[in-house]
């Protein structure tokens, strides 16, 4: 029996859309390999958000016309979620959708594609619409690419098996009351809103009352008045700070500008008493100071303030409750690849606390690496036992996702902040858990195992866990 099924591929113009081309190309190849499928393209790469919303219209008249059995919906490079909302929006709720990312070398030089971050945060709005959502993380040129793509069109995968996680000792529940106090007398900054299409960022006040933490808003001008006003007695110290990280080998004048965010908002946390701050970092920043956040919150976790980019509120609380717990730093990432080795890759554009660096290696300065401009710090995080956790928002309220692993001494992955880490469960079982529930796709990773402190937090709260 013929099945018909529609295909849109996406992409991004701030990432490389030659290897988007090749990649939509080998999809398009794999879905020919199938048996007995009438594939219906769209064609081409949309990238312009009306040219999505072109294809879903052609897919939705397509869908109400012949009818459809299925949508594949590559992600050739990260997209928000709103370009795959928009690509299946004409479509019925119960037509399965497979989101489709390809992994991509680990070379140590920019993230070209970043297609699972892309695919997380769809998974994310797409499930929150109770579609039947299905993925696959996987090289389109892989030998049994064809079966298990005929796999993901004839069914969801089953829900990988959770790992077991430690059932939380007396101490851990002490230490989960400190925790959950330290969240209920804190207030966390946000500094402008978070970015269209970037949903498990936007958490709303009601999310913040199960915790009890207070959540206070100020617009982006705010920060940027006084960047401006910084003064030079202000900046001097901080050059010399960045100077020995060697950002005298960048724009001179994007450094500065950096620098001055940084002082803007170490003046918002102080002023206003805020334990944590989530900023909307783009393209605000680059428009507005011709400059980046990244090494401006990273900074501010390094003096002892978690900082997270694209506003997200509950990525900072996710650091707090972190660090709270192991009394140690804690970074926030995306989710960026998984390996055949068995390896997950962790990484954020340049915004890691400094002191987080691998010892033997220097921290370095760099450029954003689609935006091209200062200043970002650039290492690989040191190696040792880790935790995952995410304290996350769903359409039901909270939610706690939680998950050790060790990082290892590896080569830096990606340029900026990043980390190769070895999960305690396996890596495509990780992966398959976050896509199938739908999390957030900013995950807080702290060194130390904090797991029985973590899950005796979620049951004071009385909040799901997911174990990862």
């Amino acid at each position: 029996m013929t099945r018909r099924v529609g295909l849109v591929a996406l992409g991004r113009s701030t990432f490389d859309l030659e290897v988007a081309g090749a990649t939509a190309t080998a999809v398009r190849a794999a879905l020919a390999a199938v048996p007995d499928l009438e594939v219906f393209d769209t064609g081409g790469l949309a990238v312009e958000t009306p040219d999505v919303e072109t294809a879903g219209a052609v897919l939705g008249a397509a869908a109400a016309g012949d009818g459809l059995d299925a949508v594949v919906v590559l992600q050739a490079t990260f997209t928000d979620s709103t370009l795959p909302a928009a690509a299946v929006a004409a479509l019925p709720v119960d037509l399965p959708i497979v989101l489709w990312g390809a992994p991509e070398p680990r070379t140590g030089g920019r993230l070209t594609m970043n297609a699972l971050c892309g695919i997380n945060l769809a998974a994310y709005r797409l499930r929150a619409d109770d579609r039947d959502v299905r993925a696959l993380y996987l090289d389109p040129t892989a030998p049994d690419a064809a079966q298990r793509l005929a796999d993901a069109l004839t069914a969801p995968a089953p829900r990988p098996t959770p790992p077991a996680l430690p059932e939380p000792t007396a101490e851990d529940r002490v230490r989960a009351d400190a925790v959950r106090a330290r969240l209920a007398s804190m207030t966390v900054g946000r500094v402008g809103h978070h970015p269209d299409g970037f949903d498990p960022c936007g958490a709303g006040e009601a999310d913040l009352a199960t915790l009890g933490t207070t959540l206070e808003h100020v617009e982006l001008d705010a920060m940027f008045d006084r960047a401006r006003a910084a003064g030079e007695d202000e900046l001097v110290p901080l050059r010399a700070i960045v100077a020995q990280r060697g950002a005298d080998a960048v724009d001179a004048g994007g450094v500065d500008a950096t620098l001055r965010l940084h002082v803007a908002l170490r003046g918002l946390v102080e002023d206003r008493g805020w334990s944590a701050v989530a900023t909307r970092c783009w393209p605000e920043c680059f428009m507005e100071m011709d400059a980046a956040a990244c090494a401006a919150q990273g900074m501010l976790a390094e003096a002892g303030t978690p900082a997270t980019c694209e506003a997200d509120v509950l990525g900072a609380v996710t650091a707090v409750a972190l660090e709270a717990a192991s009394g140690r730093r804690a970074f926030v990432a995306d989710l960026v690849d998984a390996a055949a080795d068995g390896t997950v890759a962790f990484w954020h554009c340049g915004q890691a606390a400094p002191d987080l660096a691998h010892p033997d290696e220097p921290v370095a300065s760099t450029v954003h690496p689609n935006r091209r401009r200062p200043l970002l710090h650039e290492f690989r995080l040191r190696p040792g036992r880790i935790t995952m956790a995410r304290i996350g928002h769903t359409h039901g309220g909270l939610r706690l996702a939680i998950g050790g692993g060790e990082i290892l001494d590896a080569p830096r992955p990606f340029t900026g902040t990043a980390a190769v880490v070895r999960p305690d469960t396996p890596a495509d079982a990780l992966v398959g858990t976050v896509l199938a529930e739908g999390l957030d796709h900013h995950y807080g990773l702290v060194h130390g195992d904090v797991r029985g402190v973590m899950v005796a937090l979620a049951r004071a709260l009385d909040i799901p866990v997911v174990a990862l």
